[in-house]
């Protein structure tokens, strides 16, 4: 399947990660265009959050390139890599648990802050001003997920679904390009995945996001993605639309024994 470099967001050509004699990953490549959403399906430990991992800069990669809006990424650190547009969630939780709501989503906001550090040091008047537009920025964000009434509230003390609800408000927050999703639906109940499904499909046309999907809910899966991608044992073994994959039998086989 071949698509237009203009339209290229993300471009992974032969990506391999070794943890000493393991190889984690071999000789993957994909490409997502602007705008699509795309899944990443395969059994468990099939290489799925390693590949994650190779793009969102938490291990280079062994061999082979990560092409990020038309600049390498391969090996450059987190943080610069959420600055230059992707940005993800995980599949355990991560969030600040002791800080409220609302703090969590600011810190994501204070990326982008137009005051500098000694402003902030010498509490001058551009300090206040931006701190009050970040404040309201997060509470947009929050408003957003429903989850503004609990703004002043310790994340630790929210319910699992809103939790997953603010891991993806903070992400959305920085301002990506690129969303990257691990496991979103891991922990929720039907219903909670049939929300996740409708809000995942709204983010993407409200802030025009591109977004990759690692998920075991394969209702979820084929009921949002454009394409998916499959992984085996460090392998990809399969790409195509929601039926085609459905019907793969590389894709049955790796899965035998397992719910898909």
């Amino acid at each position: 399947m071949t698509a237009s470099p203009a339209k290229v967001l993300l471009d992974v050509k032969g990506a391999s990660r070794s943890f000493g004699g393991l190889k984690a990953l071999s000789e993957v490549s994909l490409h997502i265009n602007k705008g699509e959403l795309i899944g990443l399906i395969g059994p468990n430990g099939a290489g799925k959050t390693t590949l994650f991992n190779l793009l969102t800069g938490v291990y280079p990669p062994s061999s082979g390139t990560i092409i990020l809006n038309d600049q390498s990424v391969g090996g450059m650190k987190p943080y610069k890599i959420n600055r230059m547009g992707a940005a993800r969630t995980f599949q355990n939780i991560r969030l600040f648990t002791a800080m409220t709501v609302l703090d969590n989503v600011k810190i994501a906001y204070h990326q982008h802050a137009k005051h500098s550090m000694f402003t902030s040091m010498l509490r001058l008047p551009n300090h206040f001003k931006g701190e009050d537009v970040i404040t309201r920025q997060a509470m947009e964000m929050l408003k957003i997920f429903n989850l503004a009434d609990q703004a002043h509230e310790f994340a630790g003390n929210m319910s699992y679904g809103n939790q997953r609800r603010l891991e993806i408000a903070r992400a959305l927050a920085a301002g990506p390009k690129l969303l990257l999703l691990d496991e979103p639906a891991a922990g929720m109940n039907p219903n909670e995945t049939r929300d996740l499904m409708n809000l995942i499909a709204w983010i993407r046309k409200e802030f025009d996001l591109t977004i990759l999907l690692i998920e075991h809910d394969m209702s979820l899966v084929m009921g949002v993605c454009d394409r998916i991608y499959v992984l085996d044992r460090g392998m990809l073994i399969a790409d195509g639309t929601p039926v085609e994959i459905r019907n793969n039998p590389k894709v049955i086989e790796a899965y035998l024994g397992q719910e898909a």
